[in-house]
């Protein structure tokens, strides 16, 4: 890592990386945010601070956070610029003067006009529209050609995007990786375009050497391309985005690659979400070893983790929510932005035991908050399940090929108690003996079993779930009435 300029990120001590993010964030603060989005100028003024008060990454504890009920009016998160402010700015004075009027100008716009955009799912509300300028995605292409590095990937390898064609972080993410890295990146467009046929005709045509997919949507194409005999036997890599990838969905996934031909696969996870306009990813693990935890940039954004009761920043390598504050975006900004994201082992700054980076990095599953739901289930009335065990309870088990839980209200009335249904397809060992299985491992982590364990055949199963349709498949479905607006009980 010879260049230091652009390659900081991944050897700095932690005094340099903190030293280097203070300077972007005062720069950011104080030229960008302050001055031009219309929320965060009148958020410091409700709060009597000025921008120039923030001098660094620990003072960030002074800003109230924004989550995603705050994005109201998505325009307000905006940079949009003054012109008489922006003229009366040294660096745009110096710009001016070293580059020319025109050439100034023309900068300026790549820098600040917003060329692109992406949004929110809208699973658990409206969606939200973030904007991208030029500057932008060009942090969109330097974080994808990290991805690929991290990975240990070759430009001349040939890529599969399988991301469904959508206005949506993981497609463009990918895309961009390609670019960044120059290599061959082949977008399928998910299974709304093609169809589950078409993308397994297509990538056994190109019998690529990675392939980059939501993981569910992964599975199904490479069951379905197992069943006709397909080979695949240049795959090297999988990385895998859009959903959470539990041990027992990379087991499943390793096994029909090497049906496939592939024997030597080696499955990386990333994740990303609309608001930090960025994604990350794990490095290439060696055999048999577990994940390596997310490599977060720290020249791009610095993350907090919180109790999310308290609010409080917790110690390194402690569990709670991530909070992102970008250090150098334009377009659509949020800052210290409440995801409702848990990770399991918090975040770290040590080296990473498998390359040996010293970037920081987010460890243990992840979980959203809104997956804990509360239930009333006989003498669990009131209780907080979380789902997210659950998910990787069923993706664990064995015998189990694919599954749905769904939530509904006994005979449809809201006033009844709640029931959870397990959606199943036995693999192997009989649907009696996986039902048992499945009942038992509930018990062990939600002391409670489902109310029962339905089983599918595959074809009904992906219905379900919307293998190929949906951006998102769903593996939890909450089929229960919405409580009318005025229910304050």
């Amino acid at each position: 890592m010879s260049n230091r300029t652009t390659t900081w990120w991944a050897d700095a001590s932690r005094d340099e990386s903190n030293h280097r993010q203070n300077a972007l964030l005062r720069r950011f603060l104080t030229k960008r945010v302050g001055p031009f989005s219309t929320y965060y100028r009148n958020l410091f003024k409700e709060n009597g601070i000025d921008p120039q008060d923030i001098c660094g990454t620990e003072d960030l504890v002074k800003l109230p956070f924004t989550s995603k009920r705050d994005l109201v009016n998505p325009r307000d998160f905006v940079i949009i610029p003054d012109e008489e402010v922006l003229k009366r700015q040294w660096a745009t004075i110096r710009l001016g003067l070293t580059r020319g009027p025109q050439r100034a100008k023309e900068l300026l716009e790549e820098e600040l006009r917003p060329i692109l955009l992406t949004s929110t799912t809208g699973r658990a509300a409206a969606p939200v529209p973030f904007l991208h300028t030029k500057h932008d995605l060009a942090r969109l292409e330097e974080g994808g050609r990290r991805m690929m590095e991290l990975c240990q990937s070759d430009p001349s390898w040939r890529h599969i995007n399988a991301f469904p064609f959508a206005p949506h972080l993981a497609f463009w993410q990918a895309h961009y990786a390609g670019l960044g890295f120059n290599t061959f990146v082949l977008s399928t467009g998910g299974g709304k375009t093609m169809g589950t046929e078409g993308n397994v005709r297509l990538i056994t045509k190109i019998n690529p050497d990675a392939i980059i997919a939501m993981p569910t949507f992964l599975y199904h194409l490479l069951q379905e391309g197992a069943a006709e005999g397909a080979r695949w036997d240049q795959l090297k890599r999988i990385v895998l985005g859009g959903e959470k990838v539990p041990t027992g969905m990379r087991h499943k996934l390793r096994d029909l690659c090497a049906a496939m031909g592939a024997p030597e696969v080696a499955i990386m996870s990333t994740y990303g979400f609309t608001e930090a306009k960025m994604a990350w990813t794990e490095c290439m693990p060696p055999d048999d070893e577990g994940p390596s935890g997310f490599h977060v940039y720290p020249d791009m954004a610095f993350l907090e983790i919180i109790d999310p009761e308290s609010g409080e920043r917790v110690a390194d390598g402690q569990p709670g929510e991530i909070v992102l504050t970008p250090l150098d975006s334009r377009g659509t900004v949020v800052l210290r932005y409440r995801t409702g994201d848990l990770i399991e082992h918090g975040l770290v700054h040590e080296p990473c035991p498998y390359c040996g980076r010293t970037c920081p990095r987010l460890i243990g599953k992840i979980s959203r908050v809104s997956d804990i739901k509360r239930l009333n289930i006989d003498k669990l009335k009131g209780t907080l399940v979380d789902f997210n065990a659950l998910e990787n309870i069923l993706d664990d088990t064995e015998g189990i090929g694919a599954w749905q839980i769904e939530i509904r209200k006994r005979n449809d009335d809201r006033l009844n108690g709640d029931l959870v249904l397990v959606h199943a397809v036995a693999m192997y060992g009989g649907p009696e003996v996986l039902r048992q299985r499945i009942e038992e491992r509930f018990h062990q982590v939600t002391e409670f079993s489902p109310n029962d364990v339905l089983f599918h055949d595959w074809d009904e199963m992906r219905r379900m779930q919307g293998v190929g349709v949906e951006l998102k498949e769903k593996k939890i479905v909450d089929n229960r009435p919405a409580e009318p607006l005025n229910n304050h009980v």
